[in-house]
């Protein structure tokens, strides 16, 4: 039995992409295991979940530290003492700098809501329901050192209709993320993606 890939997560906020891929691995007897989570935030309902997943978890305040990459280099010990394979971005709110993605070239994965290249950025669920546009949607894609510029592994794409309200688009494309985040994950390990 070959031994379980090691993932981390990365979260902002109340982890339900993080519930989705614990509840994949688990489901579906991927070989992987979450071994720990970061959340930059520490009100992040994420921790919340790793209590119950019995997932170690880690909150690094940014601010207490001179530079991003002087925080990022406490993420990068921790990561390097649980022998982690690959990063899984899940609603974290901060662009990584070359020291993390240089780290892990090629073993970065986002989940970014929009079809990229349309709508990059913090608010593209918001800048395509302003936008009018009759569809929108989710991508998955590796982290390169450009914002949301990465290699796009998977897309689904989401309607958006005439009397949604900017609430109903969002529901809808994080129904969406819910899904295709796991399955694309199962696709990776699958490809031996983490091992390389």
């Amino acid at each position: 039995m070959v031994k379980p890939i090691k993932l981390a997560v990365f979260a902002s906020g109340t982890g339900t992409n993080f519930q989705a891929l614990h509840d994949a691995i688990l489901q579906r007897q991927l070989n992987a295991k979450i071994v720990r989570l970061i959340v930059d935030k520490s009100s992040a309902g994420a921790l919340n979940l790793a209590k119950v997943f019995g997932v170690p978890a880690t909150f690094v305040k940014y601010s207490d530290y001179l530079t991003k990459s002087e925080a990022e280099q406490v993420i990068l010990e921790q990561l390097t003492d649980d022998k982690v394979d690959g990063i899984l971005l899940a609603g974290y709110m901060r662009i990584l700098t070359p020291k993390l993605i240089d780290a892990y070239a090629g073993k970065i994965i986002n989940l970014h809501p929009a079809m990229l290249p349309k709508f990059p950025g913090r608010h593209s669920i918001l800048d395509a329901y302003e936008a009018g546009v009759l569809e929108t949607g989710v991508t998955v894609h590796f982290v390169n050192n450009g914002i949301d510029t990465g290699e796009i592994i998977a897309q689904e794409s989401v309607p958006r209709y005439p009397e949604d309200t900017l609430h109903d688009l969002e529901t809808r494309i994080h129904h969406v993320e819910h899904v295709l985040y796991p399955n694309t994950l199962e696709q990776l390990i699958n490809e031996g993606v983490f091992l390389k």
